[in-house]
């Protein structure tokens, strides 16, 4: 079932392009539209879309205001919000008001179908959760009396996905490596320190791959994936910190799955507009520290 979207802007061609780039790609349906924050609040609450996206700046009041009251009546859409400026200050308040994702103004449809992708999958992800706790609780309301029900586990993909999300990595091909990397790992005996790298790549490889020069080849290439998901779960953690350096998300995740050298100087690149090439992520940290968590998960 395609996303419904609603879009809150005062700039007719930006609305209207929005609206363009989500029906063309396929990525939703816009449902209504509005070019103030208080029309806005009643078309959204009237609607009741998946997605909003709003404008940061509008005459009547900002989009931050805006989500704020929608927020305080109730509303369970996900916000993306669109902004021409970078002000440090106003990015850290949108994400305090419970935005997803950042869309910069002038518009361009390759970030626009980027950022909405990464939203969608959110989505999905969060309405599979709310479905298995949905499940559960009505297990729990079963009769009283009635005999002890059975420890439902979870499973490596289910324990991976939140992590990843708030990692801002679920996008990213590189992901469903690591969850086939820790469904290996998940089966072995030696619950202790992980193999070495290579061998981790070629055991993943092996799973759906039997010729020697295939594994050989789809393990160079899962390198490379993991090493572009860890960087853009880098880069998502390293802007939020400049942002807002006590922001729980970045507070807990940034020191527990990265080196410290690697988020400073990651938040240095972002901060002057520049790639140095410096920037080295430690694989073999990450698979530790995110294995740890998964055996916890599993309650080993």
């Amino acid at each position: 079932m395609p996303l419904s979207f609603c879009i809150v802007d005062d700039d007719g061609s930006a609305r209207r392009m929005l609206q363009y780039i989500i029906e063309d790609s396929g990525i939703g349906e816009v449902i209504g539209m509005a070019d103030c924050g208080q029309d806005g609040v009643r078309l959204i609450l009237s609607e009741r879309p998946d997605i909003v996206l709003m404008d940061l700046l509008m005459p009547d009041q900002d989009g931050i205001e805006t989500i704020n009251t929608l927020q305080a009546q109730g509303c369970r859409s996900k916000f993306v919000m669109i902004s021409q400026i970078e002000n440090g200050d106003m990015v850290g308040r949108a994400y305090r008001s419970g935005i997803e994702f950042f869309i910069r103004k002038p518009i361009n449809r390759i970030e626009v179908e980027a950022v909405l992708h990464k939203v969608n999958e959110r989505y999905a992800i969060n309405r599979y959760l709310d479905e298995i706790k949905s499940s559960l609780e009505k297990l729990e309301g079963l009769q009283f009396g009635a005999a002890p029900l059975p420890v439902v586990k979870r499973t490596v993909r289910e324990i991976l996905q939140p992590i990843l999300m708030n990692l801002g990595m679920i996008g990213e091909s590189g992901s469903r490596d690591i969850i086939g990397i820790m469904e290996v790992l998940s089966n072995r005996e030696d619950t202790g320190s992980l193999p070495p790298l290579k061998e981790l790549y070629e055991m993943a490889a092996r799973t759906y791959k039997e010729n020697p020069s295939d594994i050989a080849k789809e393990s160079k290439a899962i390198e490379q994936r993991l090493r572009r998901a860890l960087s853009a779960g880098l880069t998502n953690l390293a802007s939020i910190g400049l942002t807002d350096y006590g922001n729980p998300k970045f507070e807990h995740y940034a020191p527990l799955y990265f080196d410290f050298e690697e988020v400073r100087l990651k938040m240095k690149e972002i901060e002057q507009g520049k790639e140095t090439g410096k920037v080295k992520v430690n694989i073999k940290k990450f698979l530790q520290v995110l294995y740890l968590e998964l055996q916890e998960g599993m309650g080993r």
